[in-house]
């Protein structure tokens, strides 16, 4: 067992803005309770959208060397708002195929990178950050961007390679970490919590149509095992997203819930718990259950 000051966490992440969008408050939490935390970030976003429609740069639209330089720049900010440590694993972004049928994939990027390949430098920062708890995305990638799977692929190899020493012999000395999790976001039952909460506080729910089309899926929404009460950063969680100008809108979705009501009707990020070499009980309310 160890105490907060010596645990350590390893979120691992397709793009920058995923670390902000993505259990960003539950990270703010930990690195206030003393825990180490490292974000490693696949791409570098190099084939994303502007999603925010205030966002204006000169020479940007089809510039991907450009977008990449501004979304390193973002996630500099980010960094310093969650109080976190980072590496990118240098990869390019796949983009997000459209069409029917969808086209095939850009030559050289993440997603077609051979699975061994693109673990190798995941397991080599697990080795030298030793993280007692490692989250990824499901293997639907949390939503099915092929970056976002490929992010899930990796990490879960890179799990399992990191503890062997016969494999990646030269990546450092082998480290086992205690705990693998999945973060789980917008399931059906937090968007039914906060589509009622802003009824009851008379306001407008963005979520009517969404949930009026949701084919719900019971077995997804029972593999939440951890719930991490972090509302008291979702302050910090609002601001590193923002730092992420290019694809944060401040008018848009992320922000049409007020922080009070969302803080009332859902104050935990969700997580499920894959892998436990420690001891532990269902249902958990913190990643280090069994660690500390």
């Amino acid at each position: 067992m160890v105490d907060s000051n010596g645990l350590r966490l390893m979120h691992v992440h397709a793009h920058p803005d995923d670390e902000s969008s993505k259990g960003a408050a539950s990270t703010a939490r930990y690195v206030s309770e003393g825990v180490d935390v490292h974000v490693v970030t696949c791409t570098g976003g190099e084939r994303g959208s502007i999603l925010n429609p205030s966002f204006e740069h000169p020479g940007i639209i089809d510039n991907p060397e450009l977008i990449a330089s501004i979304r390193s720049e973002e996630m500099d900010r980010a960094r310093e708002i969650l109080g976190i440590s980072q590496d990118w694993l240098g990869f390019v972004d796949s983009g997000w195929p459209e069409g029917d049928p969808k086209p095939p994939l850009p030559t050289g990027c993440f997603a077609l990178v051979p699975l061994e390949e693109a673990a190798a430098p995941l397991v080599k920062l697990i080795r030298s950050f030793r993280p007692h708890v490692l989250t990824t995305y499901d293997e639907n990638g949390g939503y099915p961007h092929p970056d976002h799977i490929k992010c899930h692929e990796i990490s879960v190899y890179a799990f399992e390679a990191a503890a062997d020493p016969e494999r990646y012999p030269d990546l450092g000395e082998a480290w086992q970490v205690s705990k693998l999790y999945y973060h789980h976001g917008w399931s059906h039952e937090r968007t039914v919590a906060l589509d009622a909460a802003m009824k009851r506080h008379g306001l407008e729910s963005p979520y009517a149509d969404r949930l009026a089309k949701w084919d719900v899926d019971p077995s997804h929404e029972s593999r939440v095992t951890t719930k991490v009460r972090c509302d008291d950063w979702f302050e910090v969680r609002d601001e590193a997203l923002l730092a992420h100008a290019t694809q944060i809108d401040p008018h848009g979705f992320w922000f049409a819930i007020p922080r009070e009501v969302q803080a009332e009707a859902w104050p935990t990020e969700d997580f499920e718990l894959v892998t436990s070499l420690v001891e532990t009980t269902l249902p958990e309310d913190d990643l280090f259950a069994g660690l500390r």
